[in-house]
Parts: C-alpha cells; sequence; structure tokens
C-alpha cells in the first residue's frame, strides 16, 4: 500500500452531491473502515441492519453492499484503503462497539497521526502511513478479538441475508428476479423475504430495487450514459420501466435528477 492509496475523509464530507451517497446501497472496490464519534443511526451491511452509535467502528470489506444513515449530529472518519495493500484485514464485515476509554484513545490516535502524514510533506511520510495503517490494522484484530459483532451471522437467518447480499451484489445488473435469486439459493422466494424482513425491515425484492436504483443514481450523477444504456445495463425490461420504477422510488424523474446532481 502507498501513501497516496489510503485516504481518510469526514463522515459528512460523503454527502457532497446528496444524501443518497451514503444512504443508498452501494459498495466500493477498496476495503473501508468507518469511526463514529459522534452521534446516532441505522445502518445495514450484508443485509444486517443494526443500530450504531458513538466509539463504533465498523470496516466493510471490497465489494459489500452497505448503507447508513448520518444526521447533523453524526460525526466520524471514513478511511479508504487502497486496492493492493497487504495489511491483514478482515475478509468479513463486522461492526463493534469500543466502550473503553483507552482503545477509543488509541483510535483517535492512530487516525490523527494517519492524518498528519496525509496532509504533510515532512521526509519519510509514506514509509509514515503505511506503519500507522499497519497500526489501524492491529487495533482493529485486537478489538474484534475482544467484542462481539453485531454484524456476526449468527443465526440461519443472518446467514442467508449475507448469502443473499452477496448474491444481489454480483448480480443486480443482471434480468434476475428475486425468485430467481431464491431458486440459487434454495429457499422459497416467500422464506427469502421472510427473512429480509426480519435481518434489514425489507422485502426482498425491495433489497434488490434498492440496489439497483442507488446505481442508476450513480450513473446518472457521475457519467453521462444515456437513460437507455443505464436501463439496460440494469436489467429494466425498457426504458419507460426503469423511469416508473425510478420515480416511484426516488420522486423524481432520472433526467431531472441528472439537472440536479
Amino acid at each position: 500500500m502507498t501513501a497516496s492509496e489510503l485516504r481518510l475523509v469526514p463522515l459528512h464530507s460523503l454527502l457532497k452531491g446528496g444524501r443518497w451517497r451514503v444512504e443508498a446501497m452501494r459498495s466500493y472496490t477498496v476495503d473501508q473502515l468507518i469511526w463514529f464519534t459522534r452521534g446516532q443511526g441505522r445502518l445495514t451491511v450484508s443485509g444486517v441492519t443494526r443500530g450504531y452509535g458513538a466509539h463504533n467502528v465498523v470496516f466493510i470489506p471490497a465489494g459489500t453492499m452497505h448503507a447508513f444513515e448520518i444526521g447533523q449530529q453524526v460525526f466520524g472518519t471514513a478511511v479508504f484503503f487502497g486496492p493492493d495493500h497487504d495489511l491483514p484485514l478482515p475478509g468479513q464485515p463486522c461492526h463493534l462497539r469500543i466502550r473503553d476509554a483507552q482503545d477509543q484513545g488509541e483510535m483517535t490516535v492512530i487516525l490523527d497521526n494517519l492524518l498528519r502524514e496525509s496532509e504533510g510533506d515532512r521526509p519519510a511520510r509514506k514509509r509514515a502511513m503505511q506503519h500507522h495503517a499497519g497500526l489501524l490494522s492491529v487495533w482493529l484484530e485486537r478489538q474484534m478479538l475482544n467484542h462481539a459483532d453485531s454484524l456476526a451471522p449468527s443465526s440461519a437467518a443472518r446467514r442467508l441475508a449475507r448469502r443473499y447480499a452477496e448474491l444481489v451484489e454480483q448480480r443486480f445488473h443482471t434480468h434476475d428476479s428475486v425468485s430467481h435469486y431464491a431458486a440459487a439459493l434454495d429457499v422459497t422466494p416467500t422464506h427469502l423475504t421472510r427473512v429480509c424482513r426480519e435481518s434489514c425491515g425489507r422485502t426482498a425484492s425491495d433489497f434488490l430495487a434498492d440496489r439497483k436504483i442507488a446505481e442508476a443514481r450513480r450513473l446518472l450523477a457521475d457519467t453521462r450514459l444515456p437513460v437507455k444504456q443505464i436501463a439496460a445495463g440494469l436489467g429494466f425490461a425498457s426504458p419507460a420501466y426503469f423511469t416508473r420504477t425510478f420515480q416511484a422510488r426516488t420522486g423524481t424523474a432520472p433526467m431531472a435528477f441528472r439537472r440536479s446532481s
């Protein structure tokens, strides 16, 4: 990992371009760690919804579908790791509540040192950032040994919800319906919907639609792809059906959303 590949971003900076940037289901191509220092809300990671509060840490591996609420009183830092880092980070998402003041202080010091190095130009800056990032991975490993993970797939329902979320992230751009996903998971659509309601408070079809619409928003805001191409690329039967679905879920038409982004 090089210094230029690791980024520290204040949580509210993630809202640039719209609240949907964090509250809509999405994934990143790099590992992410979120350290909440103030406020509370709800987050959904890999099909499981939980509440979060101050001094909570959430690790989200690359390619993991997630979203979280962020109100005006929520503060913290998101750390994005480079795609080719060699740090021993977890392979699965985790959410830990850090209650010990010393552990909280250690995290604050590590992030402060990373931020200072990233914004400065002192000699050996890159090597210093690599070492501080290594300390961050050690800190997380120790906390995982000492704290319960609220996202742990501790039941059959959670394990199924996580498998569904992983499958949706792989295939949301296809024409596959909930029935296709249920068949791939060897369950009935009814059971899959019941599990999704239990784990994240929404139906299986809503979960799938949320991911599609979140990607549609990203493509409309960040690219100039025609609506017709976006609709086809996300598995919608027609541009008209895509437009109706997008407007029903966002309150605005695709082109109006693009103009306002």
